[in-house]
């Protein structure tokens, strides 16, 4: 095998355009891997493992047709008392969402894989994040929602965009956990496989060279 054979390819396993967006950020060259999982809570399973889990099923559903590659894979799961909220999907529901949420908090676990398909070696991390919305009146929901239309963002929440106006608060260690990519985290977890972000043209290093 020669060290062409053995060059790495980054992979992004998720369709989401919120994670490619922050992917680029990195200005890493990547491909786009639709990861086909079941995505259905286990029994008695809690919401931080639920998000670590969902990270590492969508890393290893590409993994066999994806040999001596990275593999980036990740999951969010939002909670509200103590319930899961998916993707609103439509203006109704996204109603219903903004006001149960209003001037209260809610728990954003971000889970997060890096998988080397060549050593078999698995990073996974949760982030969490917890948001606060201000009170919020019908009027205002209503303005919100057909401005900015986030029926793909659980919670309808879209912190990237006007839905900024809508928060009180933010704590999290990586203000891109929110958004769907732990870059911060990422980027530990590149470097723990020799990798740097900030180096020109890591990814020609073959994947045997690393240290």
């Amino acid at each position: 095998m020669t060290d062409n054979d053995l060059r790495q390819e980054l992979i992004l396993a998720s369709t989401s355009p919120y994670r490619s967006m922050l992917l680029r950020r990195l200005g890493l060259e990547f491909s786009v891997v639709t990861p086909s999982v079941d995505e259905s809570r286990q029994e008695d399973e809690l919401p931080h493992a639920l998000a670590a889990r969902l990270s590492e099923d969508k890393a290893m559903a590409v993994a066999d047709s994806h040999p001596q590659t990275l593999i980036i894979a990740a999951d969010q799961v939002a909670v509200l008392d103590g319930e899961l909220i998916g993707k609103p999907g439509t203006h109704e529901k996204a109603v219903e969402q903004l006001k149960k949420a209003s001037g209260r908090s809610m728990q954003f676990h971000s889970g997060l894989c890096l998988l080397n398909t060549m050593t078999g070696e698995r990073q996974t991390d949760v982030i969490d994040t917890e948001v606060r919305l201000k009170p919020i009146s019908d009027e205002l929901i209503e303005a919100y929602l057909c401005k900015e239309q986030p029926y793909d963002c659980a919670g309808a929440c879209k912190v990237e965009g006007l839905g900024i106006a809508l928060i009180d608060y933010v704590y999290s260690g990586d203000p891109t956990a929110l958004i769907g990519l732990p870059l911060i985290r990422l980027c530990e977890m590149l470097r723990a496989e020799g990798i740097e972000p900030l180096q020109p043209g890591f990814l020609e290093a073959p994947l045997g060279a690393r240290t």
